[in-house]
């Protein structure tokens, strides 16, 4: 979001964000490829054999009545949970994304930065509608040559300006128009069109008032130590009140 403000600042555009959903992305990464980016990348020997260890030549089976079924080879898909699943989809879409390098996005110290991603959940970001739009027909063909599909009814657009009306971004995917919001909640982060965080703080105001008010049977409890009622609050209720403060830009108020 401070890039975002930053860049609104010091160049007076207006800013075109794409949010991309993928359709079961992490079920569709291809091993065979994925052997291969790991292989391009300069990490350990033992390290990269791990790795290799945990996908290669899997099988599974169906056990109906006691009986297995024949063992069908597993070719394709990233453990749901594993801490590596995510690290290991951001190496297998950067090979999407590399195809974006050349196409202007907004422009700090000296960077171009088109597209904000961890792991599946991705923004393109654009000074132009017609920028905004030709990333998005590159990532929707690229995407499928690596095997992954986009979900186009879940893919929004939206706009942030510092003018009274945010202006439309009519992008389509495959013929199909975008959908356009003036709010979008990115990684637990509420984007607002406005280009503001006075909803988000205001979002993290309420929530963290009603986690106390759920608290207050222990904070009142006179058995219990206030180290341990200060450890409960910093826990269940200042993590939630400053949740993403450092992406805050201050303004007058």
């Amino acid at each position: 979001m401070m890039l975002m403000e930053r860049c609104i600042e010091e160049t007076q555009k207006d800013l075109y964000l794409c949010f991309i959903d993928y359709s079961k992305a992490f079920d569709k990464v291809r091993h065979e490829e994925l052997f291969h980016i790991l292989d391009s990348l300069d990490i350990d020997g033992k390290d990269l054999r791990t790795l290799k260890t945990l996908y290669w030549k899997q099988t599974a089976t169906v056990r109906v009545g006691g009986e297995h079924s024949e063992e069908t080879p597993i070719t394709r898909g990233v453990r749901q949970g594993c801490i590596l699943s995510p690290d290991l989809f951001n190496l297998y879409s950067e090979m999407i994304l590399r195809e974006l390098d050349n196409i202007q996005g907004i422009g700090l110290g000296g960077h171009n930065i088109n597209n904000i991603r961890y792991a599946d959940d991705t923004v393109l970001i654009a000074q132009s509608e017609q920028s905004i739009q030709k990333m998005l027909d590159i990532v929707v063909k690229e995407s499928e040559i690596k095997g992954l599909s986009l979900n186009i009814a879940k893919i929004e657009s939206m706009t942030i300006s510092k003018k009274p009306q945010a202006p439309a971004c009519k992008i389509r995917s495959n013929g199909t128009q975008v959908k356009q919001v003036n709010q979008f909640k990115y990684l637990g982060y509420m984007l607002t069109s406005d280009g503001k965080c006075e909803t988000e703080i205001r979002k993290r105001i309420i929530t963290s008032k009603t986690t106390f008010k759920k608290l207050s049977p222990l904070m009142t409890n006179r058995n219990i130590y206030m180290d341990t009622k200060i450890r409960i609050l910093k826990a269940y209720v200042w993590s939630v009140l400053i949740y993403g403060c450092e992406c805050w830009t201050m303004n007058n108020s």
